[in-house]
């Protein structure tokens, strides 16, 4: 069925599908993928800047406090980050167990199926993307030259997700208690991340050790290039993209070691 067709079409053509299917039968179908992120947009503002009145200092300003609505934009560009982060890694413990027809098609490269899965939440990233900067430019009243460094910032990040989503879409195989370990995990990397707070909120002897969370130089560097005009830590960012390449190849190597008795499990 797959003979001759190439890989790179085959991949693009999976991701169409699987955006379509999220959406197929619903009454607003894409206008869901501008929708959602707004919701949650408005319920974190809620709780965070009107009930916790939390603020931002944004660099280069003085202002100590920032209102509610420069808090919003501030907090949206770090939940895109993490949620192409959580929307990947979530799906990927299940990836192999639920596409069973493609293991058994011998000519099918299930290796993709973590790339289709990280294409399908990288168009949400745009999505949200493209909302962000509306309201970024309806906000601060203007949107920096920076912004074009957007997917230079984000690609280790696809890169290092993408590594350990081979690793959990193998081990979802083997272990089907896996996806249950992996929601909390995702939940406390949100909470522990500079998605809600700023590194420099933390104690100084604590602020290097938050490097060592896979979404906050993404997260950080995000927001400098998106919303604030400044160019991000790119010595940081080299070492961060060092290690997303190791464990993307890492990744793929035990998947495609561990492929081999996908079959007889499922």
């Amino acid at each position: 069925m797959f003979t001759g067709v190439p890989l790179p079409a085959l991949i693009l053509s999976l991701i169409r599908r699987e955006i379509a299917g999220r959406y197929r039968g619903s009454v607003f179908g894409l206008l869901w993928s501008f929708l959602n992120p707004l919701f949650m947009l408005a319920i974190y503002t809620f709780v965070f800047g009107v009930v916790m009145k939390s603020r931002w200092t944004v660099p280069g300003d003085e202002a100590a406090a920032h209102s509610t609505g420069e808090f919003a934009v501030i907090l949206f560009c770090g939940l895109i980050v993490f949620q192409f982060f959580a929307e990947v890694i979530s799906h990927s413990p299940s990836l192999i167990v639920a596409n069973v027809n493609y293991v058994k098609k011998i000519v099918f490269p299930i290796q993709i199926l973590p790339i289709v899965s990280a294409g399908a939440a990288l168009f949400h990233a745009t999505v949200s993307l493209l909302v962000l900067l509306v309201f970024a430019f309806g906000v601060f009243g203007r949107v920096p030259s920076t912004v074009i460094l957007a997917p230079i910032v984000f690609v280790p990040l696809a890169v290092l997700v993408l590594g350990i989503a081979w690793m959990l879409a193998s081990i979802g195989v083997y272990f089907r208690d896996s996806s249950q370990i992996v929601a909390p995990f995702v939940t406390a990397t949100m909470f522990l991340s500079p998605v809600f707070f700023q590194r420099t909120a933390l104690p100084v002897w604590l602020q290097p050790w938050l490097s060592l969370n896979p979404l906050s130089i993404p997260v950080e560097s995000f927001r400098n290039v998106v919303l604030f005009g400044v160019q991000p830590d790119w010595l940081a960012l080299g070492y961060y993209s060092m290690a997303a390449f190791m464990t993307a190849f890492l990744g793929y190597q035990f998947f495609q070691k561990t492929r081999r008795g996908f079959a007889d499990v499922l």
